[in-house]
């Protein structure tokens, strides 16, 4: 088999004392129309660096476990190195006696290991979303670690057998009213967030415009009929639905998706439909008509690229509605909790 990499494509450019000038422009390079739209969109400085701050924070989150976790990166143990984030060993691979998933802040399976001269290295916060710290200075939900003084401090300074309440494992935010870190938690609920927007948007997007451009383009009875089944369902209260499935269901990530993608495409159907209904009277989709093309063609490749601009400006609206409508359910008890496989029990 031959493989034939990409050629370079060969354009021509006129110089300031006009001679022709041959250009090299690479087959995968953007066009000048999409050049043309990046530049636009940096100089909205707002929207640019926006983009890039959550683009670092959906980065970050995304790599949650190591940054935000009860259990080790690595454990050098008896001359052997494990890694508790990625694997669970049991408490007897570190000279317990259970054997039962190892707990990394009991002191006591802490002692094992320093005495095979051992070491523990933490990720940046020592807490997971659901860990609970039993040895906080003050009453949950207590103050970030840096704002208490050493005399509210003392007691638990002088339990752990440390120095100061700098020596403490920091609650950088403080925690909630169960002890958990609220930092720990904030990171995992930004992840669980966007990643469910992500994906909700996405999959409405992909049922949107194919029901609107199905609409838009044979329009007649079959754009009648779409309309008149959007107009019913889009009449069902997705809230009561959603209680009600909830007291008999145990809501989970593919489910609350589910559910929630039964009404979510109904929003982009409408900007997509009418973008199909004006070009499908365009001179280029009459020329294609008559030379044979066929509908499935002309539409992926002729009239979509052109309906692509008001429905990207769309998606936006659907991501952010996705998010705030999951903390809603969530505020009412009805949602995900902030951490995947995760159920609603644990928060109780």
């Amino acid at each position: 088999m031959t493989i034939i990499a990409p050629q370079p494509v060969e354009t021509t450019t006129q110089s300031p004392l006009g001679e022709v000038v041959p250009a090299t422009r690479h087959a995968f390079a953007p066009s000048p129309l999409n050049r043309r739209r990046w530049q636009n969109f940096k100089a909205n400085r707002r929207g640019y660096w926006s983009f890039w701050i959550f683009l670092v924070l959906f980065t970050v989150s995304l790599f949650a476990n190591f940054i935000a976790n009860d259990k080790p990166l690595l454990v050098k143990y008896d001359g052997r190195l494990y890694w508790p984030v990625i694997f669970n060993y049991s408490e007897t691979t570190f000279g317990g006696d259970f054997e039962t998933t190892a707990d990394y802040r009991d002191p006591y399976l802490q002692k094992q290991i320093a005495e095979k001269g051992g070491a523990i290295v933490w990720p940046l916060i020592r807490y997971s979303y659901d860990t609970h710290n039993l040895d906080l200075p003050t009453p949950a939900p207590s103050k970030p670690t840096w704002m208490l003084t050493e005399e509210q401090c003392k007691e638990v300074v002088k339990k752990k057998g440390l120095n100061s309440c700098r020596d403490l494992e920091y609650n950088w935010l403080g925690t909630d009213d169960q002890s958990r870190d609220v930092v720990a938690r904030l990171i995992y609920g930004f992840r669980i967030s966007v990643l469910f927007g992500l994906t909700l948007t996405i999959l409405s997007s992909i049922i949107g415009i194919a029901a609107g451009g199905v609409q838009g383009y044979f329009g007649g009875w079959i754009d009648l009929g779409f309309q008149r089944f959007i107009e019913i369902w889009s009449g069902l209260p997705v809230l009561y639905l959603l209680i009600i499935m909830a007291s008999f269901i145990e809501p989970n990530f593919w489910w609350l998706l589910g559910l929630m993608l039964l009404f979510s495409w109904m929003g982009l159907v409408d900007v997509v439909r009418a973008e199909f209904l004006r070009a499908r009277n365009f001179d280029y989709v009459r020329a294609a008509r008559a030379l044979g093309v066929a509908d499935r063609v002309i539409i992926l490749r002729h009239v979509l690229p052109n309906a692509t601009v008001a429905t990207i400006t769309f998606l936006p609206f659907i991501l952010n509605g996705s998010i705030t409508t999951l903390t809603s359910l969530d505020f009412l008890g009805f949602g995900l909790p902030p951490g995947t496989g995760v159920n609603r029990k644990s928060r109780l």
